[in-house]
């Protein structure tokens, strides 16, 4: 389906270390060319206030990250990505023949660029993906999942949107937080 929104394009690299995987860019973000772009969404501060991060941080001498560093963040290990890439002003927007078709795509660009984990932002995109790669699994809870797609290892994470009411900014760092240790015990 491509109805003129601008598009956000893969952030992508071998060997990183998290891939980022969102359900699809809003028309704000793609529109200026920068993933959780929309100053509502909750991803940039809690992920700066996450251990998570913190390298990062330091090895581009900011205390906060923003929008504009999320090319500067694939020589940090982290990279971006969505399951559906038109943009839209509402994840509702999304139809389920867009996921089942991102889906495929993403395989293969983990498949491609292997990635140690992928970070899904909320169960609504990672719910498509475990309905068609694992039919018979159980319902998804967030944290590590018993999911590996190839060689990638599957995390879910709250979704940072702003109109998440459910978790809070604090719930959304400590998640993060919560990845930071699951990266260290691999080692």
């Amino acid at each position: 389906m491509d109805d003129g929104a601008p598009n956000l394009p893969d952030l992508l690299d071998d060997g990183l270390r998290v891939l980022f995987v969102g359900i699809n860019p809003s028309i704000y973000s793609a529109q200026r060319g920068h993933y959780f772009a929309r100053p509502s969404n909750r991803f940039w501060p809690c992920f700066s206030r996450s251990t998570l991060s913190l390298a990062a941080r330091c090895a581009l001498g900011v205390s906060e990250l923003r929008p504009e560093h999320d090319r500067a963040l694939l020589a940090q290990g982290f990279g971006f990505t969505d399951l559906v890439k038109r943009a839209t002003a509402r994840a509702s927007e999304v139809a389920d023949s867009e996921f089942v078709a991102g889906i495929a795509l993403l395989e293969a660009k983990l498949a491609r660029h292997r990635p140690s984990l992928a970070c899904f932002h909320g169960m609504t995109g990672y719910r498509h993906v475990l309905r068609e790669l694992a039919p018979t699994a159980t319902e998804p809870s967030l944290g590590p999942q018993p999911l590996h797609i190839g060689a990638t290892r599957c995390y879910v994470v709250p979704n940072p949107s702003g109109a998440n009411a459910h978790f809070t900014p604090t719930d959304q760092t400590h998640w993060y937080d919560r990845l930071a240790q699951e990266l260290q015990r691999e080692g």
